[in-house]
Parts: C-alpha cells; sequence; structure tokens
C-alpha cells in the first residue's frame, strides 16, 4: 500500500474538495462534491454529535445517494453550512429530482469551535453563506492544517486543524480520507514531538519522527467542554449503501490510532463513508476487509498531518506542533 499522487482525499478521481473560513471567527467549513452523486454511508462513535440529513444514509431508505458531505465549525449553528452549499448546487441543477424540482442531498456534520479565542458575536449565522464559497471553490488540491472546518480546531495539547491521506491498495483502488482534528483528546505522545498515528505513517508525511520508543500506561491529558472530530473516508470501489456504512465503522479504528482517548461521551466523532463506484470488487469479502483497514490507516495519518500542518493564528489558546517540534 502506497499514498497517491497528491496523498490527499481527492485522488480518489471525480471528487473535489472545497474550503472557506473565517479568521475572525476562527472557524470555517470544508466540502467534499463530486461530479456525479456518490454513495454514502456514516458511523457514529462519539458520545454527543451534531448532524444534520443523516438518517438518509440508513441502506434501508429511499435516497442511495448524495450530492455533497459537508465538515463545519460552529457547533450547531454550523449546520446551517449545508443550507448554503444547498443552494449552491441547486443553482448549478443538481440535486434529487422530485417533479420538476431538485433537492440536493447534502448531509453534514459539526464541531464544537465556539471557545476557541475567535470572534463568536454575529448578528446573522455565517455559516450558510461560508457553505456556499467552500462548494464554490472546490477543487482537487486543497490545503491542510489551519483551513476550513479545521481553522479554528485544537486538541488537548495543540491546535488542531485539517487533515487528508490517501493509498493505494494492491488490488488498484484507492482510498482517501479526509478530517477536521478537534478532539477531546491528545494526537500526540506525552510532552514530545510522535504522534500516535506514528506506526502508519508513510514516508515523512508528517514530521518523519516514527512511532514512540515507549507508551504511557495512564490516560493522557484531556479538554473538558466543546470536542469532536469529523471525517469522511472515500473509495473508487463500488460500494452498497451498506457497505459503505460498514466502511465507516471500521474507519473508527483510524481514530482510536490517532487520537487517545477518542469516541468520548464529549466527542461527536463521527465518520462518513463515500464510494464513487468506478471499480468493481473482484475478491469479495477480502477486497472490502483490505478498505476497511486502509481506511482505518488513512484517517490515522490525515488525523496526524491535520495537526502536523497547522499554523499560528492571533489569540490562539493552544499552541501548534510546529512552533514546539519544528526545529
Amino acid at each position: 500500500m502506497r499514498a497517491g499522487p497528491t496523498n490527499l482525499i481527492t485522488d480518489v478521481a471525480g471528487l473535489r474538495v472545497g474550503n472557506a473560513q473565517d479568521d475572525a471567527l476562527k472557524s470555517g467549513v470544508t466540502v467534499l462534491v463530486g461530479d456525479a452523486p456518490f454513495t454514502a454511508g456514516v458511523h457514529v462513535m462519539g458520545g454527543a454529535p451534531g448532524t444534520r440529513e443523516t438518517d438518509l444514509l440508513a441502506p434501508d431508505k429511499t435516497v442511495q445517494q448524495v450530492d455533497a458531505l459537508v465538515l463545519a465549525g460552529g457547533s450547531a449553528f454550523g449546520l446551517d453550512a449545508a443550507s448554503g452549499v444547498m443552494d449552491a448546487l441547486r443553482a448549478q441543477g443538481r440535486g434529487f429530482a422530485v417533479g420538476d424540482q431538485r433537492v440536493p442531498i447534502v448531509p453534514a456534520a459539526i464541531l464544537f469551535d465556539l471557545l476557541n479565542g475567535g470572534a463568536k458575536d454575529w448578528a446573522a449565522n455565517p455559516y450558510a453563506a461560508l457553505g456556499r464559497t467552500a462548494l464554490n471553490t472546490a477543487d482537487s488540491t486543497f490545503q491542510l492544517g489551519t483551513t476550513g472546518a479545521g481553522t479554528g480546531a485544537t486538541t488537548a495539547t495543540l491546535k488542531g486543524g485539517l487533515g487528508s491521506a490517501s493509498a493505494i491498495l494492491p488490488s488498484g483502488h484507492t482510498v482517501g480520507a479526509l478530517v477536521a482534528v478537534n478532539a477531546l483528546g491528545t494526537a500526540t505522545v506525552g510532552d514530545g514531538a510522535h504522534f500516535w498515528a506514528g506506526p502508519w505513517e508513510i514516508g515523512t508525511e508528517f514530521g518523519g519522527r516514527g512511532p514512540a520508543i515507549s507508551y504511557p500506561r495512564h490516560m493522557p491529558p484531556t479538554k473538558l467542554g466543546g470536542a469532536t472530530t469529523i471525517a469522511i473516508v472515500a473509495t473508487d470501489a463500488i460500494l452498497t449503501q451498506a457497505q459503505c456504512t460498514r466502511l465507516a465503522t471500521a474507519t473508527h479504528d483510524g481514530m482510536a490510532r490517532a487520537l487517545v482517548p477518542s469516541h468520548t461521551p464529549m466527542d461527536g466523532d463521527l465518520v462518513f463513508a463515500a464510494s464513487t463506484g468506478a471499480k468493481p470488487l473482484a475478491n469479495e469479502p477480502l477486497d472490502t476487509l483490505a478498505l476497511g483497514h486502509a481506511a482505518a490507516t488513512c484517517l490515522a495519518r490525515a488525523i496526524a498531518r491535520g495537526v502536523y500542518h497547522a499554523t499560528p493564528a492571533e489569540n490562539d489558546p493552544l499552541p501548534t506542533w510546529a512552533m514546539l517540534h519544528d526545529t
């Protein structure tokens, strides 16, 4: 297994990512959109999720494909980002056909970043406009770290951020992950520079420090209050909605590898899974097992990359990884 050409979720052909943020607000929105609708599933492991339209992703529901997926800051206010994305998609003529009307299907998940030092005294909810901008700027390449939904993200000890990674499997399938890292737990081991995700690093994608020599047996520090890490994993394999749901479930292993603790009562940890349906599975169930492992590994790497690429900004409550360890 190797990283894709850009080591981004957009190595899955036909997908694009758009980001928009307000630096004074210290918050933003990230949108994954396809050239065409794609099959999607979801799985929630955190105890405090914030979501929109996720019930539609159950395998027994009528709508089997979505037009876009949204990750946003802003706690429940951020769910309005999906409204802006829907407006922009409708203007493009996209959406589920109901008579002569089009209804874009845009599930969304949010993280809590209301206490990160940004200006949250808005007179009108800003997230719909941020969602519209993110959709309209979607591209096959994008920045990591302090951008989009990761703009104001934090972990227990360091600034968080937006991360992404990809992998190409021996079967020829591509898997990619996209994540906004805003965890109650830590992404690094103790006070050092080593990431919990170190054993799964490819090359020097988050510093090349490798795994820590030893790991503490006690629980690392946590930040009580708002948290939540929200992610998307995507593949070009042909998957049903039920298989996407299982892929999202397996991907949570990567979150547990990279953030300690994870899936807590105060996190709303969630993973969407998306399939563009470009390549058939040749060897089930072995191919689906390999996809799940690759997705979990990609998410662990993406989490570390999001923290690794974070940059400082005024009034940040926490330092970035680079401020402490990039020497």
